[in-house]
């Protein structure tokens, strides 16, 4: 994905020239969402136009998503796929041509919604002559918070990052490492339900990934949702409970990350250290030392290529047409 804070970001998902085709039909209201569900789309589609307003690139055909509260969900896919345009959507700063969403149960962009929503774009573009605390206290007055409320989620969120010995700095000083946990920190200034987090360990070093990773799933066992886009497939693996996979706009595969990635036709049998006698009698002696027998799980990595080839198939890689249906 590429996006800055504007929403016009260059996002890879469209071709350069094209622009926003006209709404479609009116789709059905969807129902409440249960207090379960945080984000819900209904055949989501966006269609961008040439400059003549003929329909170009399908961006977005038919997404259906549920998220529900308190998980990590990973929304993957190659280049072009649709996830920025996805996002863009969910957050209000597209409008689809056909299909509906829901954010936390209102309509993309409402401001009963932004108020509850962080968001890091994978490239944050902040005023570089201020420090991290002049920034953070900035986006805190655009939320309206309290100037308490915010000297505390200040104090709270630099150290939460790990920016205790920087936070004076101006941003010009910072490395990308460091704008990244600057960014992450503004996502989280007004205490959000829900979380878009874009690429959240570019830039980072090892030590900083697993420090930003084991942030996410403090978010989680807060009780937030966070909608992670990432081409990192192992950080993935690490910390989400579900993930979608687009491809050309379309829904290729969703569902639990363990179900995905078990493999089935294969059993794995885990137990404590044993003899090499035992080994070779391991059905007759493992006894109660046997700890799990279960299907090895391939890595997400795997299971991503797989899946984008079964798509590919022996079509050519060109955007998918335009239709609107």
């Amino acid at each position: 994905m590429s996006d800055g804070n504007s929403p016009v970001g260059g996002g890879a998902e469209v071709k350069a020239g094209a622009r926003e085709a006209g709404p479609g039909p009116a789709a059905p209201e969807l129902p409440v969402l249960s207090e379960d569900v945080v984000i819900e789309t209904r055949d989501l589609t966006k269609v961008f136009a040439d400059f003549w307003g003929r329909p170009k690139v399908t961006a977005v055909h038919k997404l259906n998503l549920s998220i529900r509260r308190g998980e990590v969900f990973g929304l993957l896919g190659p280049n072009g796929s649709g996830k920025t345009t996805t996002v863009k959507m969910l957050l209000g700063l597209l409008f689809p041509t056909s299909g509906q969403a829901r954010v936390l149960g209102y309509r993309p962009g409402s401001v009963k919604a932004t108020g509850r929503i962080g968001f890091l774009p994978e490239e944050s573009y902040f005023y570089r002559f201020l420090d991290a605390v002049e920034t953070l206290d900035f986006y805190g007055q655009l939320f309206r918070l309290p100037r308490k409320v915010r000297a505390e989620r200040i104090r709270t969120l630099i150290g939460l990052v790990g920016l205790e010995g920087a936070a004076r700095r101006p941003l010009r000083e910072y490395s990308k490492g460091m704008m990244r946990r600057v960014g992450l920190a503004q996502a989280l200034i007004n205490d959000p339900d829900v979380v878009f987090l874009d690429e959240p360990t570019s830039g980072l070093d090892p030590i900083g990934n697993r420090e930003i990773k084991d942030l996410i799933l403090r978010l989680k066992a807060d009780g937030k949702t966070v909608l992670l886009c990432s081409h990192l497939l192992a950080d993935v693996e690490d910390v989400c409970d579900r993930i979608a996979i687009l491809h050309r706009g379309e829904l290729s595969v969703t569902g639990n990350m363990r179900d995905l990635l078990a493999q089935r036709d294969l059993t794995q049998v885990v137990t404590r250290r044993l003899s090499e006698g035992q080994l070779a009698r391991l059905r007759e002696v493992v006894g109660d030392d046997l700890i799990s027998v279960e299907a090895p799980r391939t890595t997400l990595e795997e299971l991503f290529l797989r899946v984008i080839k079964e798509q590919e198939g022996v079509g050519n890689p060109e955007p998918r047409p335009a239709h609107l249906s």
